[in-house]
């Protein structure tokens, strides 16, 4: 196999210049023959040369404990970070109360201020997010969205599950579990018509079941948005009661709220699915609270997130615009083969 060849196209070209004795078609030749040897520049020795090295913004939700969810995408891009140290890639982290949209606005114009060369997004808050964006395209900063996802926001790629799918897959499940009895699809969350990523599982689950020609089920949506207290506990139980409801779909996390429900009222026949491998969810699918946990790989989005700006910014390669994580059904008898679990 022929050497890679050690010369650039625009040596080539001062060649050319400096000496003015080369035809057009002896250069066109020149060039075919760099093409041909395959000639890759050497992106480590140019970083280097030029002293500069990148800097990376993340703007993720604050993990509420050591143990929730948002600390994996963390360990992913600290991963790939690890794997870099040659070309002195800088990473510069912000994070906001996932209760709080101003919190963050607040990060997101910190980011604006260092003016980073590109930045791991998690558009939590869709509006306020969709402000942000306006600004880093202004800036020309390139960006990636992780775990949830805006279409068509000028994102350089997105990582994360396709929520509407994991919808279906969701409503998929329960209706297998289920011949009668309604769902009820509970969102712990504020401002939901600013959380796109839970809107989206929540038609999801809600079409699969439109689809349907003969649909025994009927379903129903409820918002808790404080969890400080147990007075959360009477609304869903009024409407478990009331709605005759079956079935549960918790859109986010904290489906181990549900099961601290189900434990209390002795719910033994309820069927219920949550997302996502955290210390509280998986002792609800050990001990039959939770039917079924939907794992969206959360390590893997940090990961690949913070390796799309590299491949683009530093590498100055062209990247995949989606990049869907699978869509994983967790049970019982399968969550201890996750590593993320480990």
């Amino acid at each position: 196999m022929a050497e890679k060849a050690k010369v650039s196209i625009g040596t080539v070209d001062r060649v050319l210049h400096n000496r003015g004795e080369v035809a057009e078609a002896t250069k066109k030749k020149i060039l075919e023959i760099v093409e041909e040897l395959n000639y890759q520049p050497n992106i480590l020795a140019s970083t280097l040369a030029s002293k500069k090295s990148a800097t990376f913004a993340t703007l993720l939700p604050q993990p509420p404990s050591g143990e929730g969810y948002w600390t994996k995408p963390i360990k992913g891009i600290n991963k790939r970070i690890t794997e870099l140290p040659q070309y002195g890639l800088q990473i510069e982290s912000f994070t906001f109360n996932q209760a709080d949209s101003k919190s963050f606005v607040e990060e997101a114009n910190k980011i604006l201020t260092i003016k980073p060369d590109g930045v791991v997004l998690a558009p939590f808050f869709k509006k306020e997010a969709a402000a942000f964006i306006e600004e880093l395209k202004e800036l020309k900063i390139p960006f990636v969205f992780i775990d949830s996802e805006i279409k068509n926001a000028g994102q350089l790629s997105y990582i994360g599950q396709n929520s509407y799918q994991s919808g279906l897959v969701s409503g998929k499940l329960l209706d297998l579990m289920l011949s009668d009895g309604n769902i009820l699809v509970i969102h712990f969350a504020k401002e939901m018509d600013n959380q796109n990523h839970l809107v989206q599982r929540e038609m999801g689950i809600f079409d699969w079941f439109k689809q349907k020609k003969n649909n025994n089920h009927e379903l129903f949506t409820v918002e808790i948005s404080n969890t400080d207290n147990d007075d959360w506990m009477q609304i869903v139980e009024k409407n478990i009661i009331e709605k005759s409801i079956k079935g549960i779909l918790v859109t986010n996390s904290k489906v181990f709220y549900v099961g601290r429900l189900i434990h209390k009222l002795n719910l033994t026949d309820m069927k219920v699915i949550g997302h996502d491998l955290l210390k509280e969810n998986i002792e609800c699918l050990k001990n039959d609270r939770v039917q079924f946990l939907i794992c969206q790989r959360p390590e893997e989005q940090g990961y690949n997130a913070i390796n799309k700006l590299f491949r683009s910014v530093v590498q100055k390669r062209k990247i995949q615009k989606e990049s869907y994580t699978s869509i994983d059904i967790v049970t019982k008898e399968n969550v201890d083969y996750y590593k993320e679990f480990k």
